[in-house]
């Protein structure tokens, strides 16, 4: 009589079992944290919100939280989980306005697409066909939502809406001056509106109103009066 040994085989399907288990043990884990974790985030900052924001409406994203509010009235109305730019490509810090709006403006942009008017390239608030990137530091430097959240933004936000975008740190490295346009410059311009000198928005244009800006502040500080931003004056400003 032939015998076989079969204890390989079983072990081989013990570990499969084993390891199949695990693996599905995780991934239900995550999506049960994420669940949680969204559950709670409505919970906490959208206390139940009926009907719409009033005519009077911006919006705020902080870059470092991943977020982005709504105001209406000066008041928050409402926030959402996003995605912003990564590292090498990030988002545009500054003062600026929706200037266009369109339904499927391409792929990888989501059902719907609110183009600002930074000078240095085309960023928008879009949706997004990956949902799992919101959250993260993911983008090109546009701003994504879940397709549901920007559907609904979309129809509260007119053209020439406010949106302001704050939290990520940029140095001054180079001479600034007439017609500069960069995130260095909003730099340069949030900080004169801090100290008073300047009182149009932060749009990233080294203009007229910010070159007179820089002509009175080097005038205060005793340094010479160029209307062009040095090593100098970035150091006495401290940017």
């Amino acid at each position: 009589m032939i015998y076989f040994r079969s204890f390989p085989c079983s072990r081989q399907r013990l570990y499969y079992s084993i390891t199949a288990i695990v693996l599905l043990s995780l991934v239900f884990g995550i999506i049960g944290f994420e669940f949680a974790d969204e559950r709670e985030f409505v919970i906490q900052d959208n206390p139940v919100v009926e009907g719409v924001p009033g005519s009077n409406v911006s919006i705020a994203i902080n870059l470092a939280n991943r977020m982005l509010e709504v105001y209406s009235d000066e008041k928050l109305f409402k926030k959402y989980r996003i995605a912003v730019g990564k590292s090498g490509t990030p988002s545009p810090i500054g003062e600026w306005h929706v200037v266009w709006k369109d339904y499927n403006w391409g792929t990888g942009f989501g059902t719907r697409w609110m183009g600002l008017d930074v000078p240095w390239g085309v960023y928008g608030i879009h949706g997004t066909n990956k949902p799992w990137s919101i959250g993260q530091f993911a983008s090109h430097g546009c701003i994504r939502m879940r397709n549901k959240d920007v559907e609904e933004l979309f129809e509260w936000i007119p053209v020439g809406t406010p949106v302001k975008i704050e939290g990520r740190n940029v140095k001054i490295q180079r001479v600034l001056k007439y017609q500069t346009t960069g995130a260095d410059v909003v730099v340069l311009q949030i900080k004169l509106k801090e100290m008073g000198y300047l009182h149009e928005r932060a749009d990233g244009i080294y203009g007229r109103a910010t070159e007179e800006a820089v002509r009175k502040y080097q005038q205060d500080k005793g340094l010479e009066v160029t209307g062009v931003v040095n090593k100098a004056v970035v150091e006495t400003l401290g940017v």
